[in-house]
């Protein structure tokens, strides 16, 4: 069966950090034909239907149709404990992680809070993520089964650590590598998922751990790797305390074969000038987590950065505040305004979407609207609530229709997801 998806359709077809709003195109009437779970053409609506007059029509009026959100950097095991009250980045670990990690040690608990988390997640409009599991092969188990059922494209991986964590959340660097192995064997390329070596942070790995995994990258350079870098001030002293030969955070990383193509690097708040070169000359991606930035009172990203260097866009659930990426936008405007460099509306939906898709190397699978990309969507209704409608309404364009929702959109103004060309229960 041939869909064709009928709406305001925009797409990007070059970076808005280098080419500015004119990296997108908008199609006021327009229409995505989808055939076999991938985007066949889009277009003018009325040219799209009379070259394709079989197909099944879902029209959605004025509804914006986007692709999908793509979440890069989220702990789908802290579903459960998002907005809780009051902690800097160790004593959040200490009191709220760490206590919820352990019991994933139970396979059915891990199934329901993985279920639960993508349901939350489609729900507000994203289709991809990439998400930290926790020590326990059966929680990245429990999150590639949840998104198989789903048909979605998801990045996942056992979350390692060796020091400075409770017992029961301790693994070792041979058991790291061997259990990161067996997962990776076992998912890595089947359906729309994909394995992601996963240090969770160099405080909590010890230096055989991270030669470990670091050689396990180098035995599989098609994986991605994520990690933590420089989130907060406290913890790059404790990271100088535990390296002290290290010349600063991010070489505690490089030592060990874990910077490179491929890497992905949560937060990068507080950067040397050596680091931010170094992430720059290997191709890194370095992943904004705005909501969880000003929440655990981390600081403030510089997207300054996103002029050459690939940076993907993140709610960091549930060190972040919320599942929404368009509150996740709106935060990351904020922050451009502190910083004194405000993002346009066209930069903040890139982010969310292809800008997303670059940092985890799949531009040229998800991300955007054209043909041969995978059919994942959402359609965002601009005017979901009376304080949008009412500010939508006196719009000169589509990027002052569009910023309402943005900065007090929520699940409220998901119409649809799409998800490979099927929509989405």
């Amino acid at each position: 069966m041939t869909d064709i998806l009928l709406g305001q359709v925009l797409s990007f077809h070059a970076d808005p950090f280098t080419q500015g709003p004119e990296a997108a195109r908008h199609e006021t009437h327009g229409a995505v034909v989808i055939e076999a779970g991938k985007i066949a053409a889009t277009g003018p609506a009325d040219r799209l239907r009379a070259a394709y007059p079989q197909a099944r029509v879902t029209d959605y009026g004025s509804s914006l149709i986007s692709a999908g959100f793509i979440d890069a950097h989220v702990h789908y095991p802290q579903t459960a404990i998002i907005a809780s009250w009051g902690k800097r980045l160790i004593d959040w670990l200490n009191s709220y992680t760490f206590p919820e990690e352990i019991r994933f040690a139970d396979p059915a608990y891990a199934a329901e809070i993985a279920n639960r988390y993508l349901n939350l997640a489609l729900a507000h409009g994203t289709t991809s993520m990439c998400s930290y599991a926790t020590i326990h092969p059966t929680s990245v188990d429990a999150i590639f089964t949840a998104a198989q059922t789903r048909g979605m494209r998801v990045w996942a991986g056992k979350t390692c650590m060796d020091r400075n964590a409770p017992p029961a959340l301790r693994d070792s660097a041979q058991s790291a590598y061997d259990d990161s192995k067996a997962l990776l064997q076992k998912w890595q390329g089947r359906d729309r998922l994909s394995y992601v070596i996963t240090p969770r942070f160099s405080p909590t790995s010890t230096p055989e751990q991270l030669s470990a995994l670091g050689a396990l990258w180098a035995e599989n350079p098609d994986c991605l790797m994520q990690t933590h870098l420089s989130e907060q001030l406290d913890e790059i002293a404790w990271v100088q305390d535990l390296y002290p030969s290290a010349r600063d955070y991010l070489d505690t990383y490089e030592a060990h074969g874990l910077l490179g193509k491929g890497g992905l690097y949560g937060h990068a708040i507080h950067l040397t000038d050596r680091e931010k070169d170094r992430l720059r000359e290997v191709d890194a991606s370095l992943i904004h987590c705005p909501t969880s930035n000003t929440f655990i009172g981390s600081g403030l990203f510089d997207m300054c950065l996103a002029q050459n260097q690939r940076v993907g866009l993140a709610t960091d659930t549930g060190g972040g505040s919320s599942f929404s990426m368009l509150r996740t936008m709106a935060a990351a405007y904020e922050i451009g305004q502190l910083r004194g460099n405000p993002l346009h509306p066209a930069q903040l939906w890139w982010l969310a979407t292809q800008g997303s898709a670059r940092a985890l190397r799949a531009e040229d699978k998800i991300g955007t609207i054209a043909p041969g990309m995978e059919a994942d969507l959402t359609v965002i209704d601009l005017a979901s609530t009376p304080a949008i409608a009412q500010a939508s309404a006196r719009a000169a364009d589509i990027w002052q229709a569009i910023f309402p929702t943005i900065m007090m959109g929520d699940d409220r103004a998901i119409r649809a997801t799409w998800i490979g060309g099927k929509a989405s229960a």
